[in-house]
Order: structure tokens, then C-alpha cells, then sequence
């Protein structure tokens, strides 16, 4: 956005910092926001629906092996249900802004939960192994409309500036990842069709909500094309940060989607409430530990040392596989880790893209949802083939070399919790873009 569109708060702010080096405003990360938690009913319709789409990722964990044995289904078949839904997400990751741009957001969004309610009952109507990856696939379709556009929702309409939103949308992430398990687990004791149906319930509800709650939408004036979201791998830093947030959830997905193989846990529910104490935890440290951590530490150096923990956690698991208790206190732990990364990977990749926030989302769940697809089936296949330690010892490596692909941007990623504008390309194709100011392409509208 150009300078024209500040505010005269902002302007004021600009004339009160001569020594800045660029006429960009200060960052959300350094100032005070409003709190993420007071917005419009609008927000609060997405934010729900956010909840019951994330719930999804790890709904299937504690009816994995109920499924591998109901089924007559190896570990890494199984694993395709991560693989298809994944995958089918990030490639479709790559036409969200296109459809969007030329129907508008809340359409697109209807769509979305549309199809995921479809596909979430046809998979808890299926009858083979086979059926139920093919329908999580077109379940993943829905997923990617639904994600890429939620997000862009959500930073155009809630208040509290970027942050706030981020921190919004990453709370939706944590009690949705948290009780997915938990509802897997609850109703994967009745039946393993129970957790797919109940998911189909839930998005239609979130669905009513979004059609009776969210304001009709404008068709953007500019149209996405469809080679933005890979044409954006050009730049340096987003390329960077992808790559980043691609290994870390290579660790992330070999834990959430092959750990439950070897907690020697076979009752659905108990499995659920392993992952729901997880899933608090992501919640927990997402919302609350990620911002004090990156306000006393800064973003990069917060990144490395989690990396770090999150290496170790997982090489104990690798170390030790065949030991269900270090197992399930190693994966609850975890949760803490995640929590971290997934707020502050997201925040890294929003604040130094040199594109909209758009076209960045759609980019980065592009790579780095190949790697969480890929990582449960590979770690199926590698333990099949080789032992237990392999898949999670690759996890630590991963997540390690995640920290060194990062530290080739912590200057850009310094300036940008500094407020400041430091990599030529930045300062160039964004300059002066207003960190509260709603960018053309999201919005959405008068939200309340």
C-alpha cells in the first residue's frame, strides 16, 4: 500500500521516528495491540470453523491401529491417510488465491467447508482402506480452499493488527489440534466411522455460521494468477522460510502420524487423551509462550533453541521406540515445542515475504505441506523396511536442518521484529505497507 492509504495516526508516528530507514510503520511486534480474543461475530464464525478443519489433522491418530487392524492395513497404508489429505491440501494451496480472488472470499470459504463436509461423510461411509485415502484426498481439496482463505479472512477482519490475527488463527489451530484427538479417541471407541461423521457434523454447522455470520465479501479488483504462489518462490526470504517450515514439519508429522504405532496403547480413547495433552500444549505455548519468547529473545534466536529441543525430543523417540512410556512423554512434551514453531514459523514467513499476504500463505502451505503429507508415509515405509529408530532419528535431522536454513535470513528476520525494512527486495515491492492495514486482496468488508 502506499503512504496515501496511513492513517494520520500512522503519518504521526512516521514524523516522530526521523531515524527509521524506511517510511514503513513500526512493526505490531514491538507496539501494544488490542487483545486477539475481542472481535467481531464474524471472526469468531471463522475462527470456529478453523477449530473444526485442524481438528481434522490429527483426528485420525488414536483410530490409526484400530484401523490397520479392522481394515487388514500395514502401518504405511494407514499412513496414506496423512499422505493424501496433505499433499491434495498443499498442491491445491497453489489455486486458493486464484479461485478467491474471482469470487470472493466468503464464497470461497462456503465452498471449502462445502466440500469437506461431503468428503468427511463419504470417507466415515467407506469400506476399504483404499476408499477412505481417495475421500481424505478430496477432503484435502476443501481443506486447502478453506485454510489458505481463512487465514487471509481473518488478518483482514480482526482487530488487533497482525499479531492479534496470527495469534488468533494459531489459538484456532491449538484447540483444534487438540480435540481432534480427543473426539477421534471418544468416538473411535464406537466406531472407527464415528470420528469421520462427526467431523461432517461439525463443518456443517460451520458452515451455517459462516453463511448467516460473515458479511457478504467483495470479488477483489486484482485477480491472482495462478503462477503467483510458485512465481513468489523466487524471493530469497520466502523461499527460505518455506523450505524451513517444510523440514520442521517433516519431525512434526513423523511424531503426530507414526508415534502412535509404538505407544503400546490399543483403546482409541486413551490414545486421544495422549494427543489431547499434546494438543494443550500447542495451545498453550502457541498463544501464550510463542509472543513472550520472541518479545525477550527475538524470533530467530527463539527459532534455533526450539528447533534444538524439538530434535532432541524427537531423537529420544528414536533412541528409545520401543519404550511406550518414554514414547508418550516424549510426543506430550513436544506439544510445547510446536506450539512455539507454528506461531512464530507462520509470523517469520507473513513478516518478511516480500508479496501479499495472500499469495505468501498460499505459497508457504504449498512446501510445507508436501513435507507433513510425505513424512508419515515415509516413516511407515522406513520402519517396515528397516527398524523403528530410522523414521524419528530423519525427524531430528530434519528439524535440525530446519535452524540452519533459517539463520541464512536472520537479519530480515531481525529487522522485522525490529520494525525495520533491511532486504532490498522488501523495501522495493512493499514498501511503506501498513502492518494494520488490510491489504486490497483480503478485504472482506465491514466484519461487524
Amino acid at each position: 500500500m502506499s503512504s496515501a492509504s496511513s492513517t494520520p495516526q500512522q503519518k504521526s508516528l512516521q514524523q516522530q521516528s526521523p531515524q527509521q530507514k524506511s517510511p514503513r510503520p513500526q512493526s505490531p511486534h514491538s507496539k501494544p495491540t488490542a487483545s486477539p480474543f475481542k472481535q467481531p461475530r464474524a471472526v469468531w464464525a471463522v475462527a470456529f470453523a478453523c477449530v473444526v478443519s485442524f481438528m481434522g489433522i490429527g483426528l485420525v491418530d488414536p483410530i490409526l491401529k484400530t484401523l490397520a487392524g479392522q481394515l487388514d492395513a500395514s502401518a504405511s497404508q494407514v499412513e496414506l491417510l496423512f499422505t493424501s489429505y496433505l499433499v491434495v491440501t498443499a498442491v491445491a494451496m497453489l489455486v486458493t488465491g486464484w479461485i478467491s480472488s474471482r469470487i470472493g472470499a466468503k464464497k470461497a470459504l462456503i465452498a471449502g467447508l462445502s466440500i469437506i463436509v461431503i468428503f468427511a461423510a463419504l470417507a466415515g461411509s467407506s469400506g476399504s482402506i483404499g476408499e477412505i485415502v481417495g475421500f481424505r484426498a478430496g477432503w484435502g481439496l476443501g481443506n486447502a480452499l478453506f485454510i489458505a482463505t481463512s487465514l487471509a479472512v481473518i488478518v483482514s477482519a480482526a482487530t488487533g493488527g497482525f499479531s492479534g490475527a496470527i495469534i488468533l488463527y494459531e489459538t484456532a489451530l491449538g484447540i483444534g489440534i487438540a480435540l481432534g484427538p480427543l473426539l477421534g479417541g471418544v468416538l473411535g471407541n464406537i466406531s472407527w466411522r464415528g470420528p469421520f461423521f462427526g467431523v461432517s457434523v461439525l463443518m456443517l454447522i460451520a458452515l451455517i455460521a459462516t453463511i448467516f455470520l460473515l458479511p457478504k465479501t467483495p470479488v477483489p479488483e486484482h485477480k491472482q494468477r495462478l503462477s503467483e504462489p510458485l512465481a513468489a518462490l523466487k524471493h530469497r526470504s520466502l523461499a527460505t522460510t518455506s523450505i524451513t517450515g517444510l523440514l520442521y514439519n517433516w519431525g512434526f508429522f513423523t511424531l503426530l502420524g507414526y508415534s502412535p504405532f509404538l505407544m503400546g496403547i490399543n483403546s482409541p480413547i486413551k490414545l486421544g487423551l495422549v494427543f489431547f495433552a499434546w494438543g494443550v500444549l500447542v495451545a498453550l505455548f502457541a498463544v501464550f509462550g510463542a509472543p513472550g519468547l520472541r518479545r525477550r529473545f527475538g524470533t530467530p534466536r527463539t527459532l534455533y533453541v526450539n528447533f534444538a529441543l524439538m530434535a532432541i525430543d524427537l531423537a529420544v523417540i528414536g533412541l528409545f521406540p520401543h519404550s511406550p512410556t518414554t514414547v508418550i512423554v516424549a510426543v506430550i512434551i513436544a506439544g510445547a515445542f510446536i506450539g512455539v514453531n507454528n506461531t512464530l514459523v507462520t509470523t517469520a514467513v507473513m513478516s518478511i515475504a516480500p508479496v501479499e499476504r495472500s499469495v505468501a500463505s498460499a505459497t508457504y502451505g504449498f512446501v510445507r505441506f508436501i513435507g507433513g503429507g510425505l513424512a508419515p508415509f515415509v516413516a511407515g515405509q522406513l520402519a517396515e523396511h528397516l527398524n523403528d529408530h530410522i523414521p524419528f532419528l530423519l525427524g531430528a535431522g530434519a528439524v535440525l536442518l530446519a535452524a540452519v536454513v533459517l539463520s541464512t535470513v536472520h537479519r530480515a528476520l531481525d529487522a522485522a521484529d525490529r520494525g525495520e525494512v533491511e532486504q532490498p527486495e522488501l523495501t522495493e515491492l512493499d514498501e511503506v505497507e501498513d502492518d494494520d492495514a488490510i491489504p486490497e486482496a483480503l478485504t472482506v468488508g465491514n466484519a461487524d
